[in-house]
């Protein structure tokens, strides 16, 4: 990393030519990734990230530029090429850079450098061997893992200086099965900031054999019925309609665009007052966690439905001056190749009074969406189409046949509004979000929810 007499002449040059703020975001990162398949390595690939990002704040309007050449005149060079964008009265601006105390959590117990790459796919291999020998319908599996630690620097003129260390880990496993000409496949992965104890404490022949079990039982199910009805989302990666439908719109790049559905709802109700919802990028060694955002704001557990009622949003520095709020901890990036803004870190519906049974058992007729796959989202209007892994058919209350091809089909806010049953089986799941500050790990969670009268979407 860089020393702090490199990094105020950076912060000074780039504040040269009239802007009002300037920072630095310097990462050193460096990642592994495995991929097996049919018994056998069909890539490893490394990857080393290393460089820094400058920007420069005149008001509300801003300069972003990167480089990789770390070298004082480099850095000097980029900030001044940086600078020209900026056209203003020079201001008398002078600041001392203090170390931001962090709490370190998230710290890892085993360092991924103890076992060798070779070490590493063998265990690949024999989960996947599991998997495919759970039945003779399983033709076909496949396994990723990847670990990445990343090192960062970030100080700007308003003094902070931050550095952190975050390690992560994440196992994929997808099954394919086949009987005739019918093909289905399955997948599962488990990640969080872990070194190699990411593996342990785990039945990973159980959870191989699960997934295979998933592939399997699609291949005799049912086409899904189409039309209004009322939906059981399960839990965990059922929370991925809260996190793109609804999260998105919660962020401030969206709100202070004016494009989201939650714009000037602040205090109203937005949703069921059965649903409360965070974002928390403290949660230890959860896969969307962080010590500190990459403008040096610590994070926090953000509330932000409260009984239905919208509390807050999710906010960086830039847009944060733009709505007149302070940020929050949440902005986020890629790489250094990035400029931050606004993104959620582990979002989540919290716990309700009901169980899961209770919650199926008062549903006379409807879908269970057990396990939730992809889809699209209009994030201005919070409109989605998502997919559906793994459903039942409820009928008088209870779980019946297995069906396929279900969608789930309407509107973030829509679907707030029409939760009316809560349970109490909140569970993570790990995932990656795009967006314009690129490509991260977040999370994404709830515990079984009822959503009345939504739109499914089905081939039957």
């Amino acid at each position: 990393m860089l020393d702090k007499n490199l990094v105020a002449e950076i912060l000074t040059e780039a504040l040269s030519t009239g802007g009002n703020y300037a920072e630095i975001f310097v990462e050193n990162s460096f990642a592994d990734g495995l991929f097996t398949s049919e018994g056998k390595i069909k890539s490893s690939t490394s990857g080393l990230s290393y460089g820094a990002g400058i920007r420069i704040f005149n008001g509300t309007n801003f300069v972003y530029a990167y480089t990789n050449l770390m070298d004082r005149e480099n850095l000097l060079k980029t900030a001044q090429k940086a600078a020209m964008g900026i056209k203003a009265n020079k201001e008398d601006i002078t600041f001392d850079l203090r170390n931001l105390e962090l709490e370190k959590k998230h710290q890892i117990q085993k360092p991924f450098d103890n076992k060798s790459k070779k070490e590493k796919a063998d265990l690949m291999l024999k989960i996947s061997e599991y998997a495919l020998n759970a039945s003779s319908l399983i033709c076909k599996t496949d396994a990723r893992y990847i670990e990445k630690t990343r090192h960062t620097l970030i100080a700007n003129s308003l003094g902070i200086w931050a550095e952190d260390t975050i390690s992560r880990s994440r196992f994929t496993l997808n099954s394919i099965a086949q009987k005739d000409n019918v093909i289905e496949k399955a997948m599962d992965n488990f990640g969080g900031l872990y070194g190699l104890e990411l593996f342990d404490g785990r039945n990973l022949q159980e959870f191989a054999e699960n997934v295979s079990a998933d592939a399997i039982s699609q291949l005799s199910a049912e086409l899904c019925p189409s039309g209004k009805m009322d939906v059981v989302i399960g839990n965990g990666f059922g929370g991925v309609i809260f996190h793109e439908a609804c999260g998105h719109g919660l962020e401030a790049e969206a709100i202070a665009k004016n494009a989201s559905v939650f714009c000037g709802k602040m205090g109203q109700q937005v949703a069921s007052p059965c649903v409360t919802a965070y974002d928390d990028a403290t949660i230890d060694n959860a896969w969307g966690s962080i010590n500190v955002d990459d403008e040096g704001v610590k994070t926090q557990k953000k509330l932000l439905i409260e009984n239905g009622i919208l509390k807050n949003y999710m906010v960086d520095r830039l847009n944060g001056l733009r709505m007149g709020m302070e940020p929050n901890g949440c902005s986020r990036r890629q790489d250094y190749t990035y400029a931050p803004t606004s993104r959620m870190s582990n979002t989540f519906i919290a716990d309700g009074k009901s169980t899961q049974d209770e919650i199926i058992s008062g549903t006379s007729k409807g879908i269970f969406a057990e396990k939730m796959g992809g889809g699209s989202v209009n994030t201005a209007t919070g409109e989605f189409n998502f997919s559906v892994d793994r459903a039942f058919l409820i009928e008088n209350g209870k779980i019946t046949k297995q069906v396929k091809g279900a969608k789930l089909i309407g509107s973030g806010i829509e679907v707030l509004q029409n939760i009316d049953m809560v349970g109490n089986n909140m569970t993570l799941a790990c995932g990656m979000c795009g967006a314009s500050s690129g490509r991260i790990p977040t999370t994404v969670g709830q515990p079984a929810i009822r959503v009345k009268n939504i739109t499914v979407g089905g081939q039957k």
